[in-house]
């Protein structure tokens, strides 16, 4: 099959009555196949016609820019706790609930602040900068890799290898002890999905005890054996434990915040990293364009972070990591001109937001030069990600190796979504060099 056969079914076309139709009717819980292939044509429609929309179960749907900041700006209001939503979710997943409600991103101040404190001291640009060197030979291995095999897998053989190898080597994981992380992850952030079954709400539940049966004895060897706390989160969260103002992290805090680390950089990054490569093959003039532009400021790395960085920042705002997140609202409020009442539960679209055209020109349009790219795949505010610095460094440097050392790939067949509403991905992608 040629790619230019298959390229078409990657993200399928909607019709603008079809789009309506599926919007009108939208259960996030329960969604069309075509939605987890091309949900864009359904935010667009949401977003004319009902940007904050109540669902069957009585949350509601946020789909506009301006409506998100509001939300994102207001951390009062809009709680990040989630016991109350994911109680009843998670109930027969203990262990799964312990962790989706100890982590940092789903929790207020004063935990919030007190994590995101730590772990901040070890994601300083600073700190970040001086993982360049390593990154860059990990990923110039892999294309070594790739170029001997003639081709491979986008997602196996690079975008998630990256990542999980970057988060090993921040919590100083031992590379033989690296093989669970992925499986560990997959399952554990499944289990955010929308609505799930029985099934994955145990293969979370499992892969958390796995998990922290490993980092327990990964604790006390590092209590024992302490690395440097500039590079090495585990080391800095330990002893970090007792904050500026005189609280500790308790055992489970510290455990289920490093699993945090694993899911939050993993999963994301393989995604940016993914989702670019594969949407370039759809968009080839505009992947001709950024090897050109790589290609011409290669001698000037100022130039060509900035080429990078641009080409990045768009593709996180075109195909969005992380589709949805979620608050709670804490008093009654209103949002887009519709009274919530408190305890309404929110979903904000993110993969929505990023193509408002209010807030974007030519929104359904990928353009790697696009300037000053104010996109919200990172949040904002208070739960802005810690680890965006990072997580750009990660594209910039694989998207600039893989590109000189790859510009003519191809997509050897269709690629596999992941099939989740949440985070947006894939699960396979072939290609060849040729």
């Amino acid at each position: 099959m040629s790619t230019s056969n298959f390229l078409a079914d990657i993200t399928p076309h909607i019709s603008v009555d079809e789009a309506k139709k599926i919007a009108a009717t939208l259960d996030l819980r329960n969604p069309p196949a075509v939605f987890y292939s091309n949900p864009y044509p359904v935010y667009a429609a949401l977003r004319e016609h009902e940007p904050v929309r109540r669902m069957p179960d009585g949350s509601v749907l946020i789909t506009r820019y301006k409506d998100l900041i509001q939300v994102y700006k207001d951390a009062h209001t809009f709680s990040s706790d989630k016991k109350i939503e994911f109680t009843p979710k998670f109930g027969d997943a203990p262990h799964l609930l312990e962790h989706h409600t100890t982590s940092l991103i789903f929790n207020d101040p004063p935990l919030h602040t007190q994590v995101r404190q730590i772990m901040m001291g070890a994601l300083t640009r600073r700190a970040i900068d001086q993982m360049e060197s390593s990154l860059t030979e990990l990923v110039s291995k892999l294309a070594d890799r790739i170029q001997a095999q003639g081709g491979g897998d986008l997602i196996e053989d690079f975008a998630a290898a990256i990542p999980i190898e970057v988060i090993g080597n921040l919590l100083n994981i031992p590379h033989e002890e690296r093989d669970p992380l992925r499986d560990w992850s997959l399952a554990i952030l499944g289990a955010l999905e929308p609505k799930i079954s029985a099934e994955q709400a145990q293969r979370g539940n499992k892969a958390v005890v796995e998990f922290l049966t490993y980092l327990k004895l990964l604790v006390a060897d590092r209590r024992a054996r302490p690395g440097n706390p500039e590079s090495d989160v585990l080391t800095r969260l330990i002893q970090g434990e007792r904050s500026d103002n005189g609280q500790r992290l308790s055992e489970n805090e510290l455990l289920h915040n490093c699993i945090f680390i694993l899911n939050a950089g993993h999963e994301t990054t393989t995604n940016l990293i993914g989702n670019a490569l594969v949407a370039l093959q759809e968009w080839p003039v505009q992947k001709e364009l950024l090897v050109q532009r790589i290609s011409a400021s290669e001698h000037d790395k100022t130039v060509l972070d900035d080429v990078l960085n641009t080409a990045v920042d768009e593709f996180l705002r075109f195909e969005s990591s992380n589709q949805l997140g979620n608050r709670r609202a804490t008093v009654d409020c209103v949002v887009g001109d519709v009274p919530l009442s408190k305890g309404t539960l929110i979903t904000l679209c993110i993969g929505s937001v990023n193509r408002d055209p209010a807030q974007f020109e030519n929104a359904e349009i990928m353009d790697i030069t696009r300037p000053n790219c104010k996109h919200l795949s990172f949040a904002f505010g208070i739960h802005q990600c810690a680890g965006l610095h990072l997580a750009r460094l990660e594209g910039r440097v694989a998207l600039q190796i893989f590109l000189q050392r790859f510009p003519n790939y191809k997509l050897t067949a269709a690629p596999t979504r992941g099939g989740r509403a949440r985070f947006r991905g894939f699960l396979n992608a072939p290609f060849s060099i040729a």
